[in-house]
């Protein structure tokens, strides 16, 4: 295999949800998962920027190798925090996959014109979501090629 299974340490999420539902069932999806993997979750965008930029109190939070982001999210909406994301050259290389219930076709077009690498529409059906979840997992870490975070934290 390729991709973080390579590197010899747990994949790193960052899912920035404020649904507990939705949290479960992708931490539900993700101990089943074939990769080893540590997720942090975060609740809403403020959060979820600090933790990336390693403000208080998150100075020691890990580097995500791909951020799962809802779009409506409390105190800075998930539109926001891709757009800061994208624009950030330290940021702008993970991995953004937008896990959403919107189907609208303007969020799904702002979405892109941000940048975003992937949106899926979140399925409503529970074991659904779990394989969406497992297949965005195997796509991004054992298919693609990511740059090593040792490299991107220089």
């Amino acid at each position: 295999m390729s991709g973080i299974e390579d590197m010899g340490r747990p994949a790193e999420f960052l899912l920035v949800e404020d649904n507990p539902g939705d949290v479960r069932l992708t931490k539900e999806a993700l101990r089943d998962s074939k990769v080893r993997n540590h997720l942090n979750v975060l609740g809403d965008g403020f959060a979820a920027m600090d933790f990336l930029q390693r403000k208080p109190p998150y100075e020691n939070a890990p580097r995500p190798d791909i951020i799962l982001l809802d779009l409506n999210l409390p105190k800075m909406d998930g539109r926001e925090v891709l757009s800061r994301i994208k624009a950030d050259p330290d940021l702008r290389r993970i991995p953004v996959v937008v896990i959403t219930s919107s189907e609208a076709e303007q969020d799904i077009l702002k979405t892109y014109d941000l940048h975003v690498n992937c949106y899926v529409t979140k399925p409503v059906d529970l074991d659904q979501f779990i394989k969406v979840v497992q297949s965005i997992e195997t796509f991004w870490l054992t298919i693609v090629k990511l740059p090593s975070p040792d490299i991107l934290e220089q």
